[in-house]
């Protein structure tokens, strides 16, 4: 066990675990922020999609030992109220069917439109295809995505 500060979420937060203990764990079991999921747990699905300095990472397959000093966004951080434009285009062209998955897929095109504020759909296929949705709502994330980016996309 050893003792940790991240920044999640704009917050400095305390926590004594395992270096080796995945950040997705440190999330929901450590800091019960419950909004990350836990999917396929090797790094496949996507569902556990969290932002490490922007980057959209797997939090299943990224040890609390390698964070550093990065800032870590949950879908929890990325707006207080759902007011961020990918969010907002989500409800707008109603994706979710379970839902499980969407948390994962929000912070993943969240970070894609951080660096490609006018996405293609190239762009979108080749940035989202390693987010997995088992309801198939894949033409209504891709309506979404190009939605927020015409509302200017990322606002992290």
């Amino acid at each position: 066990m050893a003792n940790f500060s991240i920044d999640v979420n704009g917050e400095s937060r305390q926590v004594n675990v395992d270096p080796d203990t995945p950040m997705l764990w440190v999330l929901r079991d450590e800091l019960n922020l419950k909004g990350t999921k836990f999917g396929c747990g090797i790094a496949q699905c996507g569902a556990c999609t969290i932002h490490l300095n922007g980057e959209a990472v797997r939090s299943c397959s990224t040890p609390i030992s390698a964070i550093g000093n990065a800032s870590i966004t949950t879908i929890e951080g990325l707006s207080e109220n759902g007011s961020h434009p990918v969010q907002e285009a989500w409800m707008e062209e109603d994706v979710p069917q379970c839902g499980y998955c969407q948390a994962g897929q929000i912070m993943s095109a969240s970070a894609m439109l951080s660096k490609i504020p006018n996405p293609t759909e190239a762009d979108i296929h080749q940035n989202m295809s390693g987010n997995i949705c088992r309801c198939g709502t894949y033409p209504r994330i891709k309506k979404a995505i190009m939605r927020a980016a015409e509302k200017g996309g990322n606002n992290e």
